[in-house]
């Protein structure tokens, strides 16, 4: 599925719930939330368990989180479940993966009404191929309308070497499965500037598929200067900015995003992004 381009995305990573009532308001300019994140393994009696963070996310710790990304879904905030990331998940999932993916999938059907795409962090050596299952079995189960996107380091974008989980991206996209990614949340981490965003895209990425990706311990004023001069360069067709994460994030991020992007904004004031 691809994204309405009216808007660029404008993304919160959400780890650590200290609630979101100050984006929960309308008009809302949010157009993404990616709840992170989904770990997989076995407790102490050797059950397999799914995760979100430290418990299981029928947990009733997490009764408060799935009320407000319901109000999120509400004010058609499109909300992401991420799996994987540092803490890992992957190898955990393909190991036994008759195992942990009804358990994915019996998580995503209970919250179908919030959860309207998936996220694969991989900061794990996989096998290629267990990733291109996975994208089938999400796709065959939840359909075209349901959003596939990953989260490469950004080298492994710029140039076509193995990132984090040991594959080449470039060898992904290009496959039947790689039509199915939505976009790449991309970590800009290292070297947050449009003179890296643009050797993504001369390595066959469009660009309205790049998401820029911040932060919040980088120079975030730097940051911004080069995702202004990105923008101007590639609107219409930029794919967006996110910060890792909501919790930390500066108090003006928001407000700054939006001035960046203001005038692809003041055009539809309604947050309409699915």
């Amino acid at each position: 599925m691809t994204d309405n381009k009216e808007l660029p995305r404008i993304i919160y990573y959400y780890q650590t719930f200290c609630g979101l009532n100050k984006i929960l308001q309308k008009p809302c300019y949010v157009t993404h939330i990616h709840l992170a994140s989904i770990h997989f393994g076995l407790n102490d009696n050797d059950k397999p368990y799914i995760h979100l963070n430290n418990y299981e996310p029928y947990n009733s710790k997490f009764d408060s989180v799935w009320k407000e990304l319901e109000k999120a879904t509400e004010l058609a905030i499109t909300v992401i479940l991420m799996v994987g990331g540092a803490g890992g998940a992957f190898n955990d999932l393909f190991s036994n993966y008759k195992t942990y993916y009804p358990l994915l999938k019996e998580l995503i059907q209970e919250k179908r009404n919030i959860i309207k795409g998936i996220d694969l962090d991989i900061e794990e050596e996989v096998d290629i191929e267990d990733v291109k299952m996975l994208i089938n079995n999400i796709n065959k189960d939840f359909g075209n309308e349901f959003i596939i996107t990953m989260a490469p380091i950004q080298s492994s974008l710029e140039h076509d070497v193995p990132g984090m989980g040991d594959f080449i991206y470039k060898d992904l996209y290009k496959s039947e499965e790689g039509k199915l990614i939505s976009y790449f949340n991309t970590q800009f981490y290292f070297d947050y500037s449009k003179t890296g965003y643009d050797q993504i895209v001369k390595n066959g990425y469009p660009p309205e598929k790049v998401v820029m990706g911040m932060i919040t311990n980088q120079n975030i004023d730097n940051d911004y200067l080069e995702l202004q001069k990105t923008f101007q360069e590639y609107h219409p067709n930029f794919g967006g900015v996110f910060i890792w994460e909501y919790f930390d994030a500066p108090d003006d991020w928001l407000d700054t995003i939006k001035k960046i992007f203001l005038e692809r904004i003041l055009e539809n004031p309604d947050c309409s992004i699915l």
